[in-house]
């Protein structure tokens, strides 16, 4: 009787010695997948070969992680988490490439947590690169569906794990922007540019929230820097000095567009800028000649019509001022000019209230009340 007792026992022995061994060899062939894996890899099979590889893989890793003992195993955890994030990133399906994305992010926890001697940590470490790929193309996808929140905090993780990345850095700005957490895409347009970018756009973005936030030193420095590394550009020059226009910098926008004018000869903007900025300093005749460049360039230019008409107006009353007789002639010379240059406004645009007006008070001054009356019953069909 006790013979068959230990005959019992050492079946059950043998056969629990059999079970552990099905179990290693199971992770043995988890091991295994890793290294067909890269032979696929660097012979260039399909997506469709890799994926079998994979297969095979994950499920001896399964097998194994459902065995009381390999279960413990952090190397168990680390292969699964590895061999699902790379069929996250390389299955085309994407319910199936979710479905392996979240069970390596769960495999990835455990093997954390188990392998306190960082024995595995390259595998894991593969592992987290390959999940954050695969956060990458979630965050662009939640981008184009406008679910910028989730857009911002993915990508914030993928630029993070890559912070040297500027498309990265500037995508992550980009969503914080759509979603209105403007001191957070201030950090990212920051780190896209501290990391070598050179776009002009996001200098404009940057120097643009900045201006929002009432910080406008750092709103012209942002674009002095962008103009420094993009020069000639002729948006981020413009952008710069409209901001020092707006911000009453009149000398330091009157520098800017001097040395913009010498690269950029055929601005008409910059011209017209350039003689309002004079004509606001009284310099009525270097205002003239600023503004008879811009028409050079466009002769029905509005803008610079009017202002020459006006800087000719405002010429002739400093001459009536004036004891002199030859100023006082002068003023009829200047009054003729300035109605020249009013009335192409006028035929430009002929809704102009103040080209109108200037009109009405230099044929008031010439008694030419026929022109007064006519051009005053225009003012009242507006």
């Amino acid at each position: 009787m006790s013979k068959i007792k230990l005959f019992s026992t050492l079946i059950l022995a043998l056969i629990g010695c059999n079970f552990a061994s099905a179990q290693k060899s199971q992770l043995q062939i988890a091991r295994n997948s890793i290294g067909k894996l890269q032979v696929a890899i660097n012979n260039k099979e399909d997506s469709k070969k890799q994926l079998s590889v994979l297969g095979e893989g994950i499920k001896a890793a399964e097998a194994a992680q459902n065995d009381k003992k390999t279960k413990k195993w952090p190397e168990t955890w680390a292969i699964k988490a590895y061999l699902s994030s790379y069929v996250a990133i390389l299955d085309g399906d994407a319910g199936n490439s979710d479905r392996y994305y979240g069970l390596a992010n769960e495999a990835i926890d455990s093997a954390r947590r188990l392998d306190k001697f960082q024995a595995n940590a390259r595998l894991i470490a593969a592992a987290v690169y390959n999940t954050t790929l695969k956060k990458q193309q979630k965050a662009a996808a939640a981008f184009d569906s406008n679910d910028f929140p989730l857009a911002f905090d993915l990508f914030k993780q993928v630029s993070d794990f890559f912070p040297t990345d500027t498309t990265l850095a500037l995508n992550t700005a980009i969503a914080a922007q759509s979603n209105q957490n403007f001191d957070q895409a201030i950090v990212y347009y920051k780190r896209a540019k501290d990391n070598g970018i050179k776009n002009p756009v996001v200098f404009q973005k940057l120097s643009s929230i900045y201006s929002s936030k009432f910080e406008k030193e750092l709103a012209i420095r942002t674009l002095e820097e962008g103009i420094r590394v993009n020069a000639y550009n002729a948006n981020l020059t413009n952008d710069h000095i409209n901001l020092l226009l707006d911000n009453e910098k009149y000398a330091e926008a009157t520098k800017a567009i001097e040395s913009s004018i010498k690269t950029d000869e055929k601005n008409k903007l910059l011209y017209f800028l350039y003689g309002y900025l004079q004509q606001n300093n009284n310099n009525n005749s270097t205002a003239i000649l600023a503004y008879n460049k811009a028409l050079n360039i466009d002769e029905n230019y509005f803008d610079a019509l009017y202002q020459t008409g006006l800087a000719y107006v405002d010429t002739a009353n400093e001459m009536l001022k004036s004891t002199k007789q030859e100023d006082k002639d002068k003023f009829v010379s200047y009054i003729n000019r300035a109605e020249l240059a009013l009335l192409q406004a006028h035929e430009i645009n002929q809704n102009d209230k103040s080209t109108v007006q200037l009109l009405i008070d230099i044929y008031t001054r010439k008694n030419k009340l026929d022109k007064v009356q006519e051009l005053r019953g225009k003012l009242e069909e507006f």
